[in-house]
């Protein structure tokens, strides 16, 4: 069974920046991918961004040019840059290795108008 911990969340401004970070228990292996997603009030769960373990990253149109997925050599810490937050931002932020489905318990962003 694999952990992932997420911190880093709280109660920004919009324009406002914040740094997530997730801790896993192990590195994530060849086809593996660690990311990030978030699931904003009453809407489904989306992705925001992702790392393969060769670092190779993917964005939501969304999150483009504004926030980065970054993670340390061995892939047991990934880290998201969030920068010129928005309201619609706002969301319940989850850390995820895949394919194997492995989730941290989440960590609530919330970016004010």
């Amino acid at each position: 069974q694999v952990q992932l911990v997420e911190s880093g969340g709280g109660l920004v401004q919009a324009g406002g920046s914040l740094r997530l970070s997730c801790a896993a228990s192990r590195f994530i292996f060849r086809g593996e991918t660690m990311g990030w997603y978030r699931q904003p009030p009453g809407k489904q769960r989306e992705l925001v961004a992702s790392i393969t373990n060769d670092g190779s990253t993917n964005y939501a149109d969304s999150v483009k040019g504004r926030f980065t997925i970054s993670a340390n050599n061995v892939k047991t810490r990934v880290w998201l840059q969030m920068n010129s937050l928005k309201p619609e931002d706002t969301a319940v932020y989850y850390c995820n290795i895949s394919p194997l489905g492995y989730w941290g318990r989440g960590t609530q962003v919330t970016v004010s108008s």
